[in-house]
């Protein structure tokens, strides 16, 4: 397959994200920043659901502690055809312990890439945080 399939990987998962992506800028052209966070989820999951994609919405998730399941389970905004996770937020004031809470799950969960999507903004791109599950990410 050489460089060029390769290339084709790449520019094709591009592609992928950013028709998630653009599931997003449609539910915040139509319904505006200051609602409630689980308002822009449900709108999301009918979005992205419409769209083709394969949507779990609050997915539960078990946390392995020290070999034992813990009783408390890990929910999850939105899970995007098990692949890609979307951690939705509606804050003023957006924090990077957001990106931190999202590389934890996505390293609980094995999946490689998240988004912190906070709706609470002037514009949305502003809002948009990718997260990828790579160790070097957090060292500082």
């Amino acid at each position: 397959m050489g460089s060029f399939g390769a290339l084709l990987i790449v520019i094709l998962d591009r592609e992928y994200t950013y028709k998630i992506l653009e599931c997003a800028y449609s539910v915040y052209n139509e319904l505006g920043p200051g609602l409630l966070e689980s308002i822009y989820e449900e709108a999301l999951c009918k979005e992205l659901f419409d769209k083709g994609f394969t949507v779990k919405r609050q997915q539960i998730v078990p946390v392995y502690y020290k070999g034992s399941i813990l009783h408390t389970n890990l929910r999850l905004d939105i899970i995007v055809d098990d692949k890609v996770i979307l951690e939705l937020k509606s804050v003023s004031e957006y924090k990077k312990l957001f990106e931190k809470q999202l590389f934890t799950y996505l390293r609980l969960t094995h999946c490689e890439l998240g988004y912190v999507i906070n709706f609470n903004v002037e514009r949305l791109k502003d809002g948009i945080h990718a997260v990828k599950n790579q160790l070097e990410t957090y060292i500082e």
